[in-house]
C-alpha cells in the first residue's frame, strides 16, 4: 500500500545530514557541558557555537537564545515569567493560538487573577489590527501573544506590524513562531518583539529541542530551577546532540530556504488545483488557499461530506496510508471539534469535515495525485 504523508505541520522527517550530525555528537562528544573537564569544555563549545549561529540566522545576540524542550516550553517560559515576574496585569491575544498559548493564559488568569483579552478576527481568522491598537490602547502593564503562522489553517501575521504597533504602545510582545521559524526569515533586529518560541521538528530537526528568544534585559526569569545553564534561565543538563540536529536543520533550512519555498508552494498549489477540479464542492478554511495571505505549507480543506459519515473519514484515509490531521496534533486524541475552527465556521459548516494537509521537501506531485483519488472516492461514495 502507498504510503504518503501530509501532517507536517504536526512533525517533519529528519533530514539525512541531520541524523549524521547527530550521530557524530552521539558517538563522540558525550561530555556534560557543564563538567571542566575537556570532555565537557568539548561539549560547552559545541553547545555555545550552536547558539551563536542561530542566533545569526535572526539577527540577534547569543545571548538572547535560550534553549528548551521545544515550543511550548518556550511560550510558558515567556509568558509566566511577564506575569509572575515582570507585573503584566494583561494578555492580549486571539482565541485562535496554539493551546501552548491558550492554556497558559487560561491558567495564569486563574493563578495570578489577570485580564484575558481577545483580539477580533475577520471571516478568514486574520487578526483586526484596529481592534488590536484599540485594546492597547485601554490596556494597562500588558503582553500581547499572538502567533506568526496559524497551525492549523495557515494565516500568516503581519509580525513587523503588530510588534511596532506593541513597542509604540509600552506592551510587550511575544510571538509562537513554530510554524515559521526554518520556513520564513525574521530579522529581529527589524522586528521589535520580545519573546519567540521555535521547535526543532518542525523544520526537519528533532523532537524534544527548541528554543526562546528572549529580548536582551527583558528581566525574564527561569520556569525550571536547578542549576545555572543556559545562563540561569533554564536549568537540567543540555542535550547536545539534540541542540546540533536543531542547528543543522536550521543551517540547511536557510541555505535552502527560497530552492525549497518554491517547490513546496508548487506542490500546495498544485493540490488546490487537482481538488478543485475532481471535488467541485470543496472549500478552504481560514486564508489557506490565498497564498499572500497564508504559509506555502499547509492548507485546510473543508470536503462536502454527510456529518454521519464525517466521524470516519481520517481511519478511512489512514487505512488508504495517507497521514493528516483534523488539527493540531496536540489535540488529536481529542473528540472535541478544533478551537480554531469553531472560532472561525457557521454550524453548518463545522458538521462538515474539514482536515488539514501540510507539506515538505518530501512530498511529490505523485503523492497529491494518490491522495485527491482517494479522497474524490471517499467523498463520492
Amino acid at each position: 500500500m502507498k504510503q504518503v504523508y501530509l501532517d507536517n505541520a504536526a512533525t517533519t522527517a529528519i533530514r539525512p545530514q541531520v541524523i549524521d550530525r547527530m550521530t557524530e555528537v552521539l558517538k563522540h562528544h558525550f561530555g556534560n557541558a557543564s563538567s571542566t573537564h575537556s570532555f565537557g569544555r568539548t561539549s560547552k563549545g559545541l553547545l555555545e557555537q550552536c547558539r551563536k549561529n542561530i542566533a545569526s540566522y535572526f539577527n540577534v545576540s547569543a545571548s538572547e537564545i535560550v534553549f528548551t524542550s521545544g515550543g511550548t516550553e518556550a511560550d510558558n517560559l515567556a509568558l509566566r515569567s511577564v506575569v509572575r515576574d515582570l507585573g503584566a496585569t494583561e494578555i492580549i491575544t486571539s482565541k485562535i493560538e496554539h493551546h501552548a498559548v491558550l492554556h497558559t493564559a487560561e491558567q495564569l488568569q486563574s493563578e495570578y487573577g489577570i485580564s484575558l483579552r481577545f483580539v477580533n478576527l475577520d471571516a478568514c481568522g486574520m487578526i483586526n489590527y484596529e481592534h488590536l491598537e484599540t485594546l492597547l490602547q485601554n490596556a494597562e502593564k500588558p503582553i500581547v501573544s499572538l502567533m506568526h503562522i496559524n497551525n492549523e489553517i495557515g494565516n500568516i501575521l503581519d509580525i513587523e506590524r503588530v510588534a511596532k504597533l506593541c513597542k509604540s504602545h509600552d506592551a510587550l510582545f511575544h510571538s509562537d513562531c513554530v510554524q515559521s521559524v526554518g520556513h520564513f526569515e525574521l530579522d529581529l533586529k527589524e522586528i521589535p518583539l520580545d519573546f519567540l518560541a521555535a521547535s526543532a521538528h518542525k523544520f526537519h530537526g528533532p523532537k524534544g529541542v527548541g528554543f526562546c528568544y528572549v529580548r536582551k534585559e527583558s528581566g525574564l526569569k527561569p520556569l525550571i530551577f536547578g542549576g545555572e545553564q543556559e545562563r540561569g534561565y533554564r536549568a537540567g543538563t543540555e542535550a547536545i546532540h539534540n541542540i546540533v540536529g536543531m542547528d543543522e536543520a536550521l543551517k540547511l533550512a536557510y541555505e535552502n530556504l527560497d530552492q525549497e519555498r518554491r517547490y513546496v508552494s508548487e506542490i500546495k498549489n498544485y493540490f488546490i488545483e487537482r481538488l478543485k477540479a475532481q471535488i467541485p464542492d470543496v472549500s478552504f478554511n481560514g486564508g489557506c488557499e490565498d497564498s499572500e495571505k497564508s504559509t506555502y505549507t499547509l492548507v485546510n480543506v473543508g470536503l462536502p461530506m454527510a456529518p454521519e459519515r464525517a466521524a470516519m473519514l481520517q481511519f478511512q484515509l489512514d487505512l488508504k496510508g495517507i497521514a493528516c490531521s483534523k488539527g493540531s496534533a496536540c489535540q488529536s486524541g481529542s473528540s472535541q471539534q478544533s478551537h480554531v475552527l469553531s472560532a472561525l465556521l457557521d454550524d453548518e459548516r463545522l458538521k462538515q469535515p474539514s482536515v488539514r494537509f501540510s507539506f515538505s521537501i518530501f512530498t511529490t506531485k505523485e503523492d497529491i495525485d494518490y491522495v485527491v483519488e482517494v479522497l474524490k472516492d471517499v467523498v463520492s461514495a
